[in-house]
């Protein structure tokens, strides 16, 4: 193994900074800010963060942990239940962290992905005492080279006073040369970024650092958690099916060619079973520009149906890890991982014409969608980036299911109870029901199209009932109303655990 560590560590002296995970977390001191490797389980900082929640166990340590987005499980997870988090930022999926933070034991600070970077830059976030970061080899010209996600950690690395990293060996040197580092400058200062197709880069291969700050150096074999996305229902692949045909529908109006644009899409089982939906079509030459690369994403570069792919992460399950790490030469040429306030960055994201496709909690009869808030006060995951992705797309479109709860909760409202995204930024509704395409509509003209193509059956008359109502209460006005009963369906959920109610004919 020390040959190993010694040829991962190119600058020379680096070997006498190795210390143990445990050695490493009493470097971090109670009531410091904290920035971590990770992006959806993927690249995150394993080792020192379980070897603090060991320290917690003995003394009380509490810190301000910001990431790129979640953490693996066993690590937001361990984390929270030890309680050593006191504020956490801008991502997070655990259940244990949310229980935390709807019970007000940990302070959430929910925000756009792309927007972080610049809060660092600005001090807004910080001082950042130290950053743990996850790394597969530091370079004998000094740049450390992430694993299998960018996130933060190049704007960790060179704002923290200490940088702490996990060296892990697990994973394959391989990974060299598919990071694309690009740091922008001072607003006000920064050239636009160079990027006209999603394929350029424009960067490093590895994050810059100054080897003085390199306080500890630890050595993990700890691989990343395995994505927990499950294969295509029947309900998914029908909204997977029907927006196939939306855009071959976009084809025939001379919108879009076989290439489409490129595609982003958000993290989960629905919007991977999307993806998986172009495997069987007869889309071709796809290009892939998101946050985050799921199993989709590869099956279709083995099917021959995307091209090149570039996000900040690579999050797969377990079958898919041993597959794609085992052969990463195969894919080295296809993918690139960028800093997430590039892949996420709303210059790009415009200038590239993005289709992008997210996932709603909620929406509600006029297209504005909740995708964070369960009824409005409890904190699901959080905005993640598709905000950035949303408001900033060629086609921004949105997916859920129409209903939850085995059918007590329709996951279409009159008003929704939380807005991540309004009216402005919804182009394109699907559920297993149907699709509606709202461009270009005012708000009553979307409301037959959601409620008719998009509810479920059992809410359908009930929705119209609302409508109706306060069309004739309040007369043409722009959006109809109905304000004392506007989350009416909310408290009969919180009331009698059920969004159906009577209709009075």
């Amino acid at each position: 193994m020390k040959e190993q560590i010694a040829k991962r560590l190119g600058i020379k002296g680096l070997e006498e900074k190795v210390m143990t995970a445990s050695e490493a977390a009493a470097l971090i001191v109670d009531g410091t800010v904290v920035g971590m490797s990770g992006f959806t389980r993927a690249g995150d900082a394993k080792v020192v963060p379980m070897a603090l929640v060991e320290r917690a166990k003995n003394e009380q340590i509490k810190i301000d942990v910001y990431t790129g987005a979640s953490l693996g499980p066993e690590v937001d997870n361990h984390l929270a239940a030890a309680g050593v988090i006191n504020k956490r930022g801008p991502f997070q999926g655990d259940r244990v962290m949310r229980n935390l933070i709807n019970t007000g034991e940990i302070t959430y600070v929910d925000a756009h992905l792309s927007h972080n970077a610049e809060l660092v830059r600005q001090g807004v976030i910080g001082p950042i005492k130290h950053a743990i970061i996850e790394a597969v080899a530091i370079t004998e010209d000094g740049y450390l080279i992430p694993t299998t996600s960018v996130g933060n950690s190049p704007i960790f690395a060179d704002y923290a006073e200490n940088i702490i990293v996990e060296l892990n060996i697990t994973h394959p040197e391989t990974l060299i040369g598919i990071h694309d580092i690009y740091v922008p400058g001072e607003q006000g200062k920064r050239e636009p970024f160079p990027i006209t197709n999603a394929d350029q880069r424009i960067g490093t291969k590895g994050i810059k650092i100054d080897p003085a700050k390199i306080q500890a150096i630890v050595i993990s074999e700890e691989p990343d958690a395995p994505s927990l996305i499950v294969p295509p229902d029947e309900e998914t692949q029908k909204m997977a099916d029907q927006l196939l045909e939306f855009f071959q529908s976009e084809i025939d109006a001379g919108r879009l060619t076989k290439e489409l644009m490129p595609l982003q899409s958000g993290v989960g089982s629905v919007a991977n079973a999307v993806l998986d939906g172009f495997a069987n079509s007869d889309f071709e030459n796809l290009v892939v520009s998101s946050e985050v690369l799921q199993d989709a994403v590869f099956n279709l570069i083995d099917a021959g149906k995307v091209r090149f792919a570039a996000a900040t992460s690579i999050t797969l399950t377990e079958e898919l890890q041993k597959k794609v790490y085992g052969n990463l030469e195969a894919y080295a040429d296809k993918i690139l991982l960028r800093p997430q306030e590039i892949s996420n960055h709303p210059e790009l994201i415009r200038r590239l014409g993005l289709i992008s496709i997210n996932t709603a909690l909620e929406l509600d009869i006029y297209g504005n969608v909740n995708s964070t808030h369960v009824s409005g006060t409890k904190m699901m995951n959080g905005i993640g980036g598709s905000g950035d992705f949303a408001r900033n797309a060629r086609l921004g479109i949105f997916v859920t299911k129409s209903y939850a709860k085995g059918g007590d909760v329709s996951s279409i409202v009159p008003m929704v109870s939380h807005v991540d995204h309004t009216e402005h930024d919804v182009d394109v509704i699907v559920t297993e029901q149907g699709i509606a395409d709202l461009r270009g509509l005012a708000p009553k003209e979307r409301v037959p199209l959601i409620i008719e193509n998009c509810a479920h059956p059992d809410f359908k008359e009930q929705l119209w009932d609302y409508y109706n109502r306060a069309v004739e209460k309040l007369g043409n006005v722009q959006t109809p109303h109905i304000l004392e009963e506007a989350l009416s369906w909310h408290v009969n959920l919180a009331e009698n655990k059920t969004m159906k109610k009577e209709v009075t004919k």
